[in-house]
């Protein structure tokens, strides 16, 4: 088994170490994606932060020859508990069929002081 990092060709590389995604074997694992879209934007709103987690984790695992129809677990990190039926609405607009198996915390920050939720993801390439 070779350990491949993955990192999407339409993103930026990440400037603090760590690579997107980690591709071993048949399994993906993601790194914690954050609201921010391709250009570092931040909306406010946690519905679109949620879009773009789901959209960042989509890219780590497509460049891994897999997608968001081959997860198998998720791990949702919110800032604000209270948010969760908001996050809820838009990750489950996101899968089709049986859904991956989930974990969600509350956290009491991220990285930056605008980011309310981060997502990773665990996918398997067929």
């Amino acid at each position: 088994m070779e350990r491949q990092a993955v990192f999407p060709s339409d993103r930026p590389r990440p400037t603090s170490p760590y690579s997107p995604g980690i591709r071993l074997d048949r399994l993906v694992f993601t790194s914690g994606q954050v609201g921010a879209d391709p250009t570092g934007k931040v909306p406010e709103d946690i519905r679109a932060q949620t879009r773009n987690c789901i959209d960042n984790c989509r890219a780590v695992l497509e460049a891994a020859g897999s997608g968001l129809g081959r997860v198998l677990k998720v791990t949702v990190f919110l800032t604000d508990i209270a948010e969760f039926g908001a996050m809820n609405e838009v990750y489950r607009s996101a899968f089709q069929g049986d859904l991956p198996a989930r974990s969600t915390v509350q956290v009491a920050a991220l990285a930056r002081p605008e980011l309310r939720v981060e997502i990773e993801m665990i996918g398997y390439v067929p």
